[in-house]
């Protein structure tokens, strides 16, 4: 039904493509430890942007503030329904219940739209988990300041289960799944993170004194 539905929205809607300028940002207080606890949202290897968020809703203007949270509750809407009964924005809500996403090898492949980090984080996304990630994709999260894209060298995809509760430390690099209390070792966000914290590349290059604000 889901599939029908995006399936008869990208028929009746030509799909255009824009420049991403985004109404808001990763939330985090300075000084604030990067720790984010939450149900996790698991999905597998190869989770491209068409998936993420289909051509159909690239229409959407994420600087308007309430585009920016439509684009959140179509956030993974292309995700097949036999692989992914569960909804990651369940119909008629605007954010997910699942601020974690894991994930396998290549996270973000496909083309490189903004819009795809851009949806994750509008529908209520914090981090993202996974072996690895499309470059682009990669990048965009750290540009748009969305979401904070960690890296593990452990299939998590495989031993975590959706609606697990587990916490993402980037301060001591740990994922911990407080079903079983097992911890899993992350790699370190490096220079991404201060980025991120930001709220993108351009609020950092700003607050940084890179661009001169008037």
């Amino acid at each position: 039904m889901k599939q029908q539905r995006a399936l008869a929205a990208r028929q009746a809607r030509p799909a255009r493509r824009s420049t991403v300028r985004v109404c808001a940002k990763v939330d985090k207080k300075p000084n604030e430890p990067r720790i984010i606890r939450g149900k996790c949202f698991v999905t597998k290897d190869n989770i491209d942007t068409d998936q993420i968020i289909p051509a159909e809703y690239l229409t959407l203007v994420p600087s308007k503030p309430d585009e920016y949270e439509k684009l959140g509750s179509y956030a993974l809407i292309g995700l097949p329904d036999v692989e992914y009964p569960t909804r990651y924005v369940n119909d008629g809500s605007m954010k997910t219940e699942y601020p974690v996403i894991i994930g396998g090898q290549n996270f973000g492949c496909g083309s490189s739209r903004e819009h795809a980090p851009v949806a994750l984080g509008a529908a209520g996304a914090k981090v993202c988990v996974a072996e690895s990630y499309a470059r682009i994709f990669f990048r965009n999260c750290i540009a748009t300041g969305e979401l904070y894209p960690c890296e593990t060298d452990v299939r998590l995809c495989d031993v975590l289960k959706t609606g697990s509760e587990v916490t993402v430390d980037m301060e001591a690099n740990v994922l911990t799944d407080h079903s079983t209390g097992k911890t899993y070792k992350l790699q370190d966000i490096g220079d991404a993170g201060p980025v991120i914290d930001a709220g993108g590349i351009f609020e950092f290059a700003r607050a940084a004194g890179m661009i001169k604000t008037v």
